[in-house]
């Protein structure tokens, strides 16, 4: 009888092939088939990565839509020009903008928020970063007095760390359960504990719930703005990681925070099936926040619209890398049938627009108004006054909350860039057209979650016990 010879591992490394996931299939496939040494590495070539790529010598060109009107936007553009210099290096890139509200988000060669870089075959975690599908979404409320929404509001949404307390918690769709299941990302139990506690939570950070009234109807309009929370965060991490393994292999003189996964292999592909999934869990949460205060407050949902602004966008082989830039083109997002959204402050109309793309906009439009400094140095800049007059002085007129009751100075309007002047640029590089605002009543944020954090309580007691 003859003797069926057993591949391992071992054979497939031998080949040249570097450890990987796909091993354990991959091997039970030519061992069930019995494939000679010819036909196995023939299967094999699927799995093969490309040849080590190298940086580009000079950045791919970009477009710049963004001016100074300050010294202070001129430091702020030079930063963003840098780090947006060093990214469009990597080798998968082949386009890119920069929108009027950019800003640096981390080191050097670090994508900016407010930047889109467009690569071919490839899907950069860095780029999307840790708060995938951060979105907002619009519901027309009609007829209703917006301080019945706010206040329902307050007592429906949950803001700050965590998920929401068992008792007070959504459901997850059994069909939505099972793709979380099915994906090599976000099968495991944790993660779809994760799932389950955090719908219906918002977070902290830029993030709220804003009311107000549209320009042309007078009706009453929910905003929501929040992103995945835990489910994307864990993503994000684990595509890092899987990223930085083909940095490694493929690519070593690309910066870690630039590290890609190729779409063609099998973890390229599940990671995109993973993003889809995610955006359909954000969008979820929305909807629950949305229908659950219409449905106590007793209104009707008049219309709706919703859009992310934290994203990979695919169309064919080029992936449009937006990490805080909205989608304006309808390719990018064949299910929304409705216009796009553009928050600024919370004392500023929401702008609700539509518009063309362009060579230089890459079919996006800015995500809101950004910022000129960091949270850290803005604070520093008004340390002369309390938390409270700060507050009075920039909400005055508005019923502004903070769901942790603690002020967050680094999320009042002074803390970001003038929404004028983004409007202003928006129209001079033609990125997008105002059809409709939002006007402000009202908005609920997180507010300083760290303040009176426990482990910050838990400290203090310590010290003075000392």
């Amino acid at each position: 009888m003859e003797t069926k010879i057993k591949i391992t591992g071992k054979e497939i490394v031998a080949l040249g092939y570097p450890s990987a996931h796909w091993f354990k299939d991959a091997i039970a496939f030519i061992n069930q088939n019995q494939l000679n040494q010819q036909d196995m590495e023939a299967y094999l070539e699927q799995f093969r990565l490309p040849p080590e790529m190298e940086l580009f010598k000079k950045p791919i060109p970009y477009s710049l839509n963004i001016q100074a009107e300050n010294g202070q936007e001129q430091d702020n553009v030079d930063k963003v020009i840098a780090t947006m210099d060093a990214v469009m290096r990597t080798p998968t890139v082949v386009s890119g903008a920069v929108m009027p509200d950019a800003c640096p988000a981390g080191p050097v060669g670090t994508i900016p928020v407010g930047g889109i870089v467009a690569t071919k075959n490839a899907i950069h975690p860095g780029m999307h970063s840790a708060d995938i599908c951060c979105s907002v979404m619009l519901t027309d409320l009609g007829d209703i007095d917006p301080k019945i929404v706010l206040d329902m509001a307050h007592q429906t949404t949950h803001f700050g760390p965590g998920g929401r307390p068992r008792g007070k918690q959504f459901a997850l769709p059994t069909e939505l359960k099972e793709e979380f299941k099915n994906n090599f990302f976000l099968h495991s139990e944790r993660g779809l504990s994760l799932a389950q506690e955090h719908l219906g939570t918002q977070g902290d950070g830029n993030h709220f719930l804003f009311v107000g009234k549209s320009s042309l109807t007078g009706h009453t309009m929910l905003v929501t703005h929040h992103g995945s929370r835990a489910p994307g965060a864990r993503l994000y991490s684990q595509g890092m990681k899987v990223a930085e393994k083909f940095r490694q292999l493929i690519s070593p003189q690309t910066l870690k925070q630039n590290a890609w996964i190729p779409f063609e292999t099998r973890e390229g592909k599940e990671y995109w099936k993973a993003l889809q999934i995610i955006r359909k869990w954000t969008k979820l949460n929305h909807e629950l926040i949305h229908d659950t205060i219409a449905q106590k407050v007793g209104a009707s949902v008049e219309n709706r619209f919703w859009n992310e602004h934290n994203f990979v966008f695919k169309d064919d082989d080029i992936f449009y890398h937006a990490k805080g830039a909205t989608p304006l083109n309808p390719k990018f997002m064949p299910d929304i049938t409705g216009p796009r959204l553009i928050p600024l402050n919370m004392s500023e109309p929401i702008l609700i627009v539509e518009g063309d793309t362009t060579d230089d906009n890459l079919g996006f439009a800015p995500h809101g108004a950004g910022r000129n400094m960091s949270r850290s140095q803005h604070k520093r800049n008004l340390a002369h006054k309390t938390n409270e007059q700060i507050f009075e002085e920039e909400t005055e007129g508005l019923d502004i909350r903070f769901y942790s009751n603690e002020i967050d100075i680094s999320e009042l309007p002074s803390a970001y860039k003038d929404a004028d002047s983004v409007r202003s640029q928006m129209s001079e590089f033609g990125l997008g057209k105002v059809i409709e605002k939002v006007m402000p009543y009202g908005c609920i944020m997180a507010g300083d979650v760290d303040k009176n954090a426990p482990w910050r309580v838990k400290r203090r007691r310590k010290q003075k016990r000392k």
